[in-house]
């Protein structure tokens, strides 16, 4: 979980900027979008990460027709659907860029929406997102490729777990503290909660964790970074 939690950061929540205010970048020009996927397939990672960021505009445009109340929890599952667009992209797919990557987006939405009837305002990481060719199920966790698969790795997430919660202890308030370790349950033996349980266990809106959760979230990546 914890490794999923730095997963979510670094893949996710680096546009959280964008989430916090409302605004996102303009869509590119023709000639950006054509010179970012020209440097993208060259093995540029600042030219994808710009691929991304531009085109969060559609990701929110086609969660907001899914639903209002939990529209962060859509637009992070949007999210996943962008960046899998813009990684398995080529103009030989016969379609323009912003087509694909709509299909993409909303295909990632109605998986989960389908494998959750109870879906309830909220993303949990281990939620089954859907079904792979070979017929087994995935989950957010598996797509954010988590591994822990050596005594080694785990050694370097428990470094790399104190020093996250030195982060948070450090540069989070109470509130912040409380809600990111909830949430995510970084401590030992802690097991992470929804928003939606996190709401009820501290008596405030699921909304409010929300908002509180994506501030906290943009000062972890910013010292993270």
């Amino acid at each position: 979980m914890f490794e999923a939690f730095l997963g979510l950061l670094r893949r996710l929540f680096f546009m959280t900027g964008y989430f916090s205010n409302g605004s996102y970048p303009q869509p590119l020009s023709p000639e950006e979008e054509a010179e970012c996927l020209r440097r993208f397939k060259a093995g540029s990672k600042a030219a994808r990460d710009k691929l991304i960021t531009h085109n969060m505009r559609l990701v929110a445009h086609i969660a907001k027709k899914y639903g209002k109340n939990d529209l962060d929890d859509l637009i992070s599952i949007g999210s996943i659907g962008l960046i899998k667009g813009v990684e398995s992209y080529s103009t030989e797919k016969g379609t323009t860029l912003a087509t694909y990557l709509a299909r993409c987006i909303e295909n990632e939405i109605l998986m989960t929406l389908r494998s959750n009837k109870r879906y309830q305002n909220t993303v949990y990481l281990q939620n089954t997102l859907g079904v792979d060719n070979d017929g087994n199920e995935y989950t957010l966790m598996d797509v954010l490729a988590i591994k822990e698969d050596s005594v080694f790795h785990q050694a370097e997430m428990s470094i790399l777990r104190q020093n996250l919660l030195k982060i948070i202890r450090e540069h989070l308030n109470e509130r912040e503290q409380k809600i990111i370790l909830m949430r995510y349950g970084l401590e030992e033996n802690s097991t992470p909660l929804t928003q939606l349980q996190t709401a009820k266990k501290l008596g405030i809106s699921r909304s409010y964790i929300s908002r509180i959760e994506t501030r906290a979230l943009e000062k972890i990546r910013q010292y993270l970074d």
